[in-house]
């Protein structure tokens, strides 16, 4: 019996138990995957923050410049201070976190296959199966799900953000580290919805490189490699290049209502509770203040895991993907617009869900406001349907 199970070891399970045994005043229990095909692949997370933040020794690098290429070829680069953007790979922070939770007594590590998530008198039961075979039922007064959604809720609209990404070394220096590449739209745009390019240097011929799209449907791999190649050779113009290694991806941008509660005693958590920011596919920063959220409620005896995102923000981001899924507005040029026009340390905490509404209101003046306020006045009567569920990678971002 534990005071809290988490099922999942992804970003969001993780945070939350490293939380959680930052004191000993409570007994969590982290229900991980064993090795084998239910076990996600090496992934990138990337968010921003200030430096000297809590993540700062397990991040694999950052940077202090941003980049934005509009469809013309013009180049926007901004400086976010005191806010740097940091990429982190799944490993490394997996390391990091079970070194934290080891410190706690009153912590455990199980792996198991959670088949079942129930209430019970006083408490839930997560009903497991251990990697021999073993049937394990493991009791707790709280139990956090962050498995995966099986299928989406019903909603009025529905995006995929969906990518693939290359770690590619180059012959000869082609990079500059000290910059990232937010979003090139130099690609060629698709007929629905809006595609970028995304390059993240980590040495002078070192980089991820990615192809990314907003649309309804993901691509084929092949599909994906062309775009890719197109990118690196046409574009970057990078010369002979090695691809190292390939990541890929799918995460939702849906103006779903994600319920947190599935019953008395059990919460989801991460993407499978809302926290991927619906307009833009961010979620590890989100993960993070909802870890701190719940873990402090449950030390003043409450058990709710927070909104991830305020009513207004989700608001806002349901005009967007309506507006974008109907081709009221250019994507590109939005996104260029805004990169444009707002300062760039406020665009950011925009984009984080972390501005005031006074904030967000002058954001919103440099939007194109007549296809948005259309776009607004019909929300109100467009039903929510259930759409086909993508297969989803828990978010890269």
């Amino acid at each position: 019996m534990s005071d809290v199970i988490i099922v999942g070891g992804g970003a969001s399970g993780l945070s939350l138990a490293q939380h959680l045994t930052a004191t000993d005043s409570l007994t969590v229990t982290l229900v991980e995957a064993p090795d084998g095909p239910l076990r996600a692949p090496e992934r990138t997370w990337c968010y921003w923050d200030e430096d000297g933040a809590e993540l700062d020794e397990a991040a694999d690098a950052s940077w202090s410049r941003l980049r934005i290429h509009d469809a013309d070829g013009g180049a926007i680069t901004v400086d976010p201070a005191p806010l740097r953007y940091r990429m982190l790979r799944s490993t490394a922070f997996e390391h990091w976190a079970h070194s934290r939770i080891a410190r706690s007594p009153g912590a455990r590590i199980v792996r198991a296959t959670a088949d079942t998530v129930r209430d019970t008198a006083g408490g839930a039961a997560v009903r497991c199966t251990a990697p021999d075979g073993r049937t394990l039922t493991l009791h707790a007064r709280h139990v956090f799900d962050s498995r995966p959604l099986t299928a989406l809720p019903p909603a009025r609209t529905q995006l995929l953000q969906h990518f693939r990404g290359w770690f590619v070394r180059t012959d000869t220096d082609r990079f500059d580290p000290a910059v990232a590449d937010l979003m090139d739209f130099r690609v060629p745009q698709p007929g629905h919805g809006l595609a970028f390019g995304y390059v993240l240097p980590l040495a002078p011929d070192r980089a991820l490189v990615e192809y990314t799209e907003f649309s309804r449907t993901p691509l084929t791999r092949a599909a994906y490699e062309s775009a890719l190649g197109q990118y690196g050779r046409e574009i970057l113009e990078l010369g002979a290049f090695t691809v190292e290694r390939a990541e890929q991806g799918v995460i939702p941008m849906t103006d779903a209502r994600f319920p947190r509660r599935i019953g008395t005693a059990v919460s989801r958590i991460g993407t499978a509770g809302g926290a991927t920011r619906p307009a833009t596919g961010y979620t590890f920063a989100a993960v993070q203040r909802q870890s701190r959220a719940v873990a402090a409620a449950l030390r003043d005896g409450r058990a709710v895991a927070p909104r991830p995102h305020a009513r207004r923000v989700l608001a806002m981001d349901a005009i967007l993907l309506r507006a974008l899924d109907t081709g009221r507005i250019d994507g590109p040029g939005f996104f260029t617009g805004l990169f444009r026009h707002v300062p760039p340390e406020r665009l950011l905490r925009f984009l984080d869900g972390r501005t005031s509404p006074w904030e967000e209101w002058g954001i919103g003046l440099r939007t194109p406001v007549g296809p948005m306020l259309r776009t607004a006045a019909e929300l109100p009567f467009l039903r929510r349907r259930t759409h086909p569920a993508p297969r989803i990678e828990e978010s890269r971002r």
